[in-house]
Protein backbone atom coordinates (compact mmCIF):
# COMPACT_ATOMS: atom_id res chain seq x y z
CA UNK A 1 0.00 0.00 0.00
CA UNK A 2 1.25 3.21 -0.67
CA UNK A 3 1.68 6.02 1.71
CA UNK A 4 0.38 9.62 1.98
CA UNK A 5 2.74 12.85 1.92
CA UNK A 6 3.09 14.25 4.97
CA UNK A 7 2.82 17.97 3.85
CA UNK A 8 -0.88 16.93 2.56
CA UNK A 9 -2.04 16.47 6.44
CA UNK A 10 -2.75 20.50 6.37
CA UNK A 11 -5.90 21.82 8.14
CA UNK A 12 -9.45 21.47 5.73
CA UNK A 13 -9.91 24.85 4.41
CA UNK A 14 -13.67 24.82 6.21
CA UNK A 15 -15.50 27.21 4.19
CA UNK A 16 -14.60 24.70 1.22
CA UNK A 17 -16.12 21.65 3.34
CA UNK A 18 -19.13 23.81 4.11
CA UNK A 19 -20.03 24.42 0.79
CA UNK A 20 -19.42 20.45 -0.34
CA UNK A 21 -21.96 19.25 1.86
CA UNK A 22 -24.36 22.62 1.10
CA UNK A 23 -23.78 20.84 -2.41
CA UNK A 24 -24.62 17.52 -1.33
CA UNK A 25 -27.57 18.55 0.63
CA UNK A 26 -28.98 20.52 -2.48
CA UNK A 27 -28.40 17.38 -4.54
CA UNK A 28 -30.41 15.48 -2.63
CA UNK A 29 -33.57 17.51 -2.83
CA UNK A 30 -33.25 19.63 0.71
CA UNK A 31 -33.64 23.65 0.45
CA UNK A 32 -30.29 25.05 1.09
CA UNK A 33 -29.58 28.96 2.27
CA UNK A 34 -25.93 28.18 1.77
CA UNK A 35 -23.31 30.45 3.55
CA UNK A 36 -20.26 29.14 3.35
CA UNK A 37 -18.43 31.52 1.23
CA UNK A 38 -19.23 34.52 -0.41
CA UNK A 39 -18.87 36.07 -3.41
CA UNK A 40 -20.28 39.20 -5.51
CA UNK A 41 -24.14 37.87 -6.31
CA UNK A 42 -23.33 39.98 -10.38
CA UNK A 43 -22.31 38.08 -13.34
CA UNK A 44 -19.08 39.10 -14.72
CA UNK A 45 -19.62 42.33 -16.48
CA UNK A 46 -21.17 42.67 -20.04
CA UNK A 47 -18.27 43.60 -21.72
CA UNK A 48 -16.24 40.44 -20.07
CA UNK A 49 -19.27 38.01 -21.20
CA UNK A 50 -19.41 40.02 -25.20
CA UNK A 51 -15.92 39.32 -26.26
CA UNK A 52 -16.44 35.34 -24.37
CA UNK A 53 -18.96 35.06 -26.78
CA UNK A 54 -17.12 35.97 -29.59
CA UNK A 55 -13.89 34.29 -28.98
CA UNK A 56 -16.10 31.05 -28.92
CA UNK A 57 -18.09 31.99 -31.95
CA UNK A 58 -14.70 32.21 -33.64
CA UNK A 59 -14.04 28.62 -32.26
CA UNK A 60 -9.99 28.74 -31.10
CA UNK A 61 -8.99 29.02 -27.74
CA UNK A 62 -5.63 27.09 -26.80
CA UNK A 63 -2.29 27.64 -24.73
CA UNK A 64 -0.79 31.04 -24.36
CA UNK A 65 2.38 32.21 -22.75
CA UNK A 66 2.82 30.92 -19.66
CA UNK A 67 2.76 34.35 -18.08
CA UNK A 68 -0.18 35.47 -20.15
CA UNK A 69 -0.92 37.47 -23.17
CA UNK A 70 0.29 41.10 -24.12
CA UNK A 71 -2.57 42.33 -24.49
CA UNK A 72 -4.09 41.14 -21.21
CA UNK A 73 -0.70 42.17 -19.61
CA UNK A 74 -0.82 45.39 -21.44
CA UNK A 75 -4.41 46.58 -20.20
CA UNK A 76 -3.14 45.94 -16.79
CA UNK A 77 -0.55 48.17 -17.23
CA UNK A 78 -2.68 50.85 -18.45
CA UNK A 79 -4.55 50.00 -15.45
CA UNK A 80 -1.64 50.98 -12.94
CA UNK A 81 -1.35 54.05 -14.85
CA UNK A 82 -5.09 55.22 -14.61
CA UNK A 83 -5.44 53.92 -10.62
CA UNK A 84 -2.26 55.06 -9.42
CA UNK A 85 -0.48 56.92 -11.79
CA UNK A 86 2.36 53.96 -12.57
CA UNK A 87 3.97 53.41 -15.30
CA UNK A 88 4.71 49.55 -15.08
CA UNK A 89 6.49 47.32 -17.54
CA UNK A 90 3.78 45.05 -19.13
CA UNK A 91 6.89 42.94 -18.58
CA UNK A 92 6.60 42.70 -14.89
CA UNK A 93 3.25 41.20 -14.86
CA UNK A 94 2.24 37.68 -14.43
CA UNK A 95 -1.00 36.20 -15.25
CA UNK A 96 -1.98 33.49 -13.24
CA UNK A 97 -5.44 30.89 -12.70
CA UNK A 98 -6.50 32.60 -10.09
CA UNK A 99 -4.87 34.75 -7.19
CA UNK A 100 -4.04 31.12 -5.63
CA UNK A 101 -1.88 30.13 -8.43
CA UNK A 102 0.04 33.70 -7.66
CA UNK A 103 0.67 32.78 -4.24
CA UNK A 104 1.69 28.93 -4.52
CA UNK A 105 4.51 30.63 -7.76
CA UNK A 106 5.38 33.44 -5.19
CA UNK A 107 5.92 30.82 -2.61
CA UNK A 108 7.68 28.36 -4.70
CA UNK A 109 10.08 30.91 -6.49
CA UNK A 110 11.09 33.02 -3.36
CA UNK A 111 11.32 30.65 -0.40
CA UNK A 112 12.96 27.25 0.73
CA UNK A 113 11.53 24.69 2.73
CA UNK A 114 12.07 25.60 6.17
CA UNK A 115 11.78 29.51 5.71
CA UNK A 116 10.13 31.57 7.74
CA UNK A 117 6.66 34.10 6.38
CA UNK A 118 4.52 36.01 8.93
CA UNK A 119 1.48 36.70 8.36
CA UNK A 120 -1.56 38.08 10.30
CA UNK A 121 -3.57 36.37 12.79
CA UNK A 122 -6.57 36.69 12.29
CA UNK A 123 -6.08 36.01 8.28
CA UNK A 124 -6.61 34.30 5.43
CA UNK A 125 -6.60 30.57 6.22
CA UNK A 126 -5.42 29.35 3.09
CA UNK A 127 -2.54 31.49 3.47
CA UNK A 128 -1.30 28.66 6.15
CA UNK A 129 -2.41 26.18 4.42
CA UNK A 130 -0.17 26.73 1.17
CA UNK A 131 2.78 27.43 3.42
CA UNK A 132 2.62 24.88 5.50
CA UNK A 133 2.08 22.10 2.40
CA UNK A 134 5.30 23.78 1.06
CA UNK A 135 7.63 23.03 4.18
CA UNK A 136 7.61 26.47 4.93
CA UNK A 137 7.46 27.96 8.54
CA UNK A 138 4.47 29.72 9.17
CA UNK A 139 4.92 32.48 12.07
CA UNK A 140 1.16 33.70 12.83
CA UNK A 141 1.65 37.24 13.71
CA UNK A 142 -1.37 38.35 16.39
CA UNK A 143 -2.81 41.76 15.04
CA UNK A 144 -4.49 43.72 17.57
CA UNK A 145 -5.73 47.17 18.27
CA UNK A 146 -2.75 48.42 19.51
CA UNK A 147 -1.27 47.38 15.77
CA UNK A 148 -4.17 48.70 14.27
CA UNK A 149 -5.01 45.61 13.22
CA UNK A 150 -2.51 45.06 10.57
CA UNK A 151 1.47 43.88 10.48
CA UNK A 152 3.39 46.76 11.68
CA UNK A 153 8.05 46.40 11.87
CA UNK A 154 7.55 46.36 15.51
CA UNK A 155 5.45 43.33 15.69
CA UNK A 156 7.72 41.65 13.10
CA UNK A 157 10.65 41.89 15.44
CA UNK A 158 9.07 40.84 18.36
CA UNK A 159 7.98 37.49 16.69
CA UNK A 160 11.12 36.99 15.41
CA UNK A 161 12.86 37.24 18.83
CA UNK A 162 9.35 35.23 20.25
CA UNK A 163 10.11 32.28 18.11
CA UNK A 164 13.83 32.88 17.91
CA UNK A 165 14.33 33.01 13.71
CA UNK A 166 14.81 35.23 10.94
CA UNK A 167 12.15 36.05 8.53
CA UNK A 168 12.16 35.60 4.82
CA UNK A 169 8.90 36.64 4.29
CA UNK A 170 5.91 39.02 4.98
CA UNK A 171 2.48 38.82 3.34
CA UNK A 172 0.03 41.25 4.02
CA UNK A 173 -3.69 41.25 2.54
CA UNK A 174 -4.87 44.87 2.19
CA UNK A 175 -7.72 45.18 2.70
CA UNK A 176 -7.75 42.60 4.93
CA UNK A 177 -10.46 39.29 5.40
CA UNK A 178 -11.40 38.69 7.60
CA UNK A 179 -10.46 41.96 9.30
CA UNK A 180 -11.10 44.54 6.59
CA UNK A 181 -8.58 46.32 7.64
CA UNK A 182 -7.41 48.83 4.86
CA UNK A 183 -3.37 49.69 5.89
CA UNK A 184 -2.94 53.22 5.55
CA UNK A 185 0.20 54.79 3.26
CA UNK A 186 2.30 55.49 6.06
CA UNK A 187 1.99 51.75 7.50
CA UNK A 188 2.34 50.21 4.44
CA UNK A 189 5.24 52.28 3.32
CA UNK A 190 6.54 51.28 7.20
CA UNK A 191 6.36 47.92 6.70
CA UNK A 192 7.88 47.96 2.89
CA UNK A 193 11.24 49.84 4.19
CA UNK A 194 11.32 47.34 7.06
CA UNK A 195 11.31 43.97 4.59
CA UNK A 196 13.95 45.96 2.60
CA UNK A 197 16.13 46.79 5.07
CA UNK A 198 16.18 42.88 6.44
CA UNK A 199 15.67 41.61 2.97
CA UNK A 200 12.54 40.10 4.15
CA UNK A 201 10.56 39.24 0.44
CA UNK A 202 7.06 41.31 1.32
CA UNK A 203 4.20 40.36 -0.68
CA UNK A 204 1.04 42.94 -0.77
CA UNK A 205 -2.31 41.04 -1.31
CA UNK A 206 -4.30 43.42 -3.08
CA UNK A 207 -7.38 41.28 -3.98
CA UNK A 208 -10.05 43.66 -2.31
CA UNK A 209 -8.69 46.71 -4.00
CA UNK A 210 -11.64 48.54 -5.50
CA UNK A 211 -14.15 47.64 -2.68
CA UNK A 212 -12.57 49.96 -0.28
CA UNK A 213 -15.33 52.84 0.65
CA UNK A 214 -13.34 55.09 2.40
CA UNK A 215 -9.59 55.33 3.47
CA UNK A 216 -6.40 55.29 1.57
CA UNK A 217 -6.19 52.33 -1.04
CA UNK A 218 -2.68 52.29 -1.26
CA UNK A 219 -1.16 49.66 -3.72
CA UNK A 220 2.41 48.63 -2.30
CA UNK A 221 3.52 49.43 -5.90
CA UNK A 222 3.35 53.20 -5.04
CA UNK A 223 5.69 52.79 -2.48
CA UNK A 224 8.48 50.10 -3.82
CA UNK A 225 9.30 48.54 -7.03
CA UNK A 226 10.22 45.66 -4.31
CA UNK A 227 7.09 44.43 -3.53
CA UNK A 228 4.99 41.80 -4.56
CA UNK A 229 1.72 42.15 -5.90
CA UNK A 230 -0.58 39.70 -5.88
CA UNK A 231 -4.39 40.44 -7.45
CA UNK A 232 -7.26 38.76 -8.75
CA UNK A 233 -10.64 39.23 -11.18
CA UNK A 234 -12.50 37.69 -8.82
CA UNK A 235 -14.09 40.52 -5.95
CA UNK A 236 -14.41 43.67 -7.84
CA UNK A 237 -14.55 42.40 -11.45
CA UNK A 238 -16.96 39.69 -10.22
CA UNK A 239 -15.58 36.62 -11.86
CA UNK A 240 -14.68 34.16 -9.18
CA UNK A 241 -15.83 30.84 -10.99
CA UNK A 242 -13.29 32.56 -14.02
CA UNK A 243 -10.14 31.88 -11.97
CA UNK A 244 -7.69 34.72 -13.23
CA UNK A 245 -5.72 36.59 -11.25
CA UNK A 246 -2.03 38.57 -11.66
CA UNK A 247 1.33 39.41 -10.09
CA UNK A 248 3.49 42.27 -10.42
CA UNK A 249 6.53 41.24 -9.78
CA UNK A 250 10.14 43.00 -9.29
CA UNK A 251 11.69 42.23 -12.57
CA UNK A 252 14.78 39.59 -11.28
CA UNK A 253 11.64 37.44 -10.04
CA UNK A 254 9.88 37.39 -13.82
CA UNK A 255 11.76 34.86 -15.12
CA UNK A 256 12.34 32.20 -12.04
CA UNK A 257 7.99 32.51 -11.93
CA UNK A 258 7.74 32.22 -15.38
CA UNK A 259 9.86 28.95 -15.28
CA UNK A 260 7.73 27.14 -12.33
CA UNK A 261 4.49 28.71 -13.91
CA UNK A 262 5.30 26.78 -17.05
CA UNK A 263 5.35 23.15 -15.84
CA UNK A 264 2.75 23.87 -12.97
CA UNK A 265 0.15 25.80 -15.19
CA UNK A 266 1.03 25.80 -18.85
CA UNK A 267 -0.95 29.00 -18.79
CA UNK A 268 -3.98 30.61 -17.66
CA UNK A 269 -7.02 29.80 -19.27
CA UNK A 270 -7.01 32.00 -22.62
CA UNK A 271 -11.02 32.55 -22.46
CA UNK A 272 -10.31 34.42 -18.62
CA UNK A 273 -7.95 36.06 -20.27
CA UNK A 274 -9.91 37.44 -23.30
CA UNK A 275 -12.64 37.89 -20.57
CA UNK A 276 -10.05 40.13 -18.04
CA UNK A 277 -9.23 42.34 -20.81
CA UNK A 278 -12.45 43.45 -21.11
CA UNK A 279 -13.67 43.60 -17.96
CA UNK A 280 -10.94 46.06 -17.60
CA UNK A 281 -12.76 48.74 -19.56
CA UNK A 282 -16.10 47.97 -17.72
CA UNK A 283 -15.29 50.37 -14.56
CA UNK A 284 -18.71 52.52 -14.82
CA UNK A 285 -20.47 49.05 -14.94
CA UNK A 286 -18.78 47.56 -11.96
CA UNK A 287 -19.08 50.63 -9.59
CA UNK A 288 -22.69 50.13 -10.05
CA UNK A 289 -22.39 46.87 -8.41
CA UNK A 290 -19.82 48.26 -5.48
CA UNK A 291 -22.32 51.30 -4.54
CA UNK A 292 -25.00 48.44 -4.14
CA UNK A 293 -22.96 47.17 -1.38
CA UNK A 294 -22.81 49.87 0.64
CA UNK A 295 -26.09 49.56 2.45
CA UNK A 296 -25.32 46.27 3.57
CA UNK A 297 -22.10 47.70 4.87
CA UNK A 298 -24.02 50.45 6.38
CA UNK A 299 -26.00 48.13 8.01
CA UNK A 300 -23.02 45.92 9.40
CA UNK A 301 -21.77 48.92 10.66
CA UNK A 302 -24.59 50.31 12.86
CA UNK A 303 -24.22 46.90 14.27
CA UNK A 304 -21.07 47.18 15.20
CA UNK A 305 -22.09 50.66 17.40
CA UNK A 306 -24.29 49.02 20.00
CA UNK A 307 -21.44 45.54 19.90
CA UNK A 308 -17.98 44.82 21.11
CA UNK A 309 -16.90 45.27 17.29
CA UNK A 310 -16.83 48.57 18.80
CA UNK A 311 -13.17 48.19 19.82
CA UNK A 312 -12.00 46.90 16.19
CA UNK A 313 -12.94 49.99 14.56
CA UNK A 314 -12.17 52.39 12.47
CA UNK A 315 -9.77 50.02 11.26
CA UNK A 316 -11.99 47.12 10.03
CA UNK A 317 -14.53 46.23 8.12
CA UNK A 318 -18.16 44.56 9.10
CA UNK A 319 -17.74 40.99 8.32
CA UNK A 320 -19.23 37.93 10.29
CA UNK A 321 -16.87 34.57 11.70
CA UNK A 322 -18.24 32.82 8.26
CA UNK A 323 -15.94 35.39 6.03
CA UNK A 324 -12.76 33.93 6.96
CA UNK A 325 -12.87 32.30 3.14
CA UNK A 326 -11.58 34.21 0.34
CA UNK A 327 -14.33 34.08 -1.41
CA UNK A 328 -16.20 36.01 1.23
CA UNK A 329 -18.67 38.98 0.92
CA UNK A 330 -16.19 41.26 3.14
CA UNK A 331 -15.87 44.91 1.67
CA UNK A 332 -13.65 47.76 3.18
CA UNK A 333 -14.97 50.09 4.84
CA UNK A 334 -13.81 53.25 7.10
CA UNK A 335 -16.45 55.27 7.95
CA UNK A 336 -15.64 59.30 8.26
CA UNK A 337 -17.97 58.78 11.00
CA UNK A 338 -15.85 56.67 13.21
CA UNK A 339 -17.99 53.36 12.66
Amino acid sequence: MFSISKRSDVEPFHAMDVLAEATRRKAGGHPVISMAVGQPSHSAPRAALEATRKALDEGRIGYTDALGTVRLKSALAAHYRDRHGLDIDPARIAVTTGSSAGFNLAFLSLFDAGDAVAIARPGYPAYRNILGALGLKVVEVPVTAETHFTLTPESLVAAEKEHNLRLKGVLLASPANPTGTVTGRAALKALAEHCSANSIAFISDEIYHGLTFSGEETSALELTDEAIVINSFSKYYCMTGWRIGWMVLPERLVRPIERVAQSLYISPPELSQIAATAALTASDELDVYKEAMLPTASSSCAGCRRSACRSLLPWTAPSTPMSMSRASPMTAWRSPSGC
